[in-house]
């Protein structure tokens, strides 16, 4: 085994982590599992049960039941952002100037 591979990363990075009852109203429902913050992203840290657990269901769920519940992921992530004042809106006509669609 390659020793590197087992050297700490030693980066810039900053991580954060708060208990859930601590989690502002405006983010994701997170229940009662810690959210880290990780180089402007987030994460949840579930313990590794819970972890298999959703895996197996993942392993079992049709392509359909994946599909489904990816969208509810998205639309539960919006409606965070939205709330949370990070969304934006752009006139039609203007995106489709931005996109090249404008004749």
């Amino acid at each position: 085994m390659d020793s590197k591979a087992r050297e700490p990363c030693l980066g810039g990075s900053t991580m954060t982590a708060q208990p859930a009852d601590r989690i502002p109203a405006s983010g994701p429902d997170t229940g009662s599992y810690e959210v880290i913050h990780l180089g402007g992203q987030a994460a949840v840290v579930v313990p590794v049960s819970d972890f298999l657990r959703l895996r197996a269901l993942e392993q079992a769920a049709s392509a359909q039941e994946l599909e489904d519940a990816e969208d509810k992921a998205a639309l539960a992530d919006w409606r965070s952002r939205e709330a949370a004042g990070q969304t934006s809106y752009v006139p039609h006509d203007e995106a489709l100037r931005r996109l090249g669609l404008a004749g």
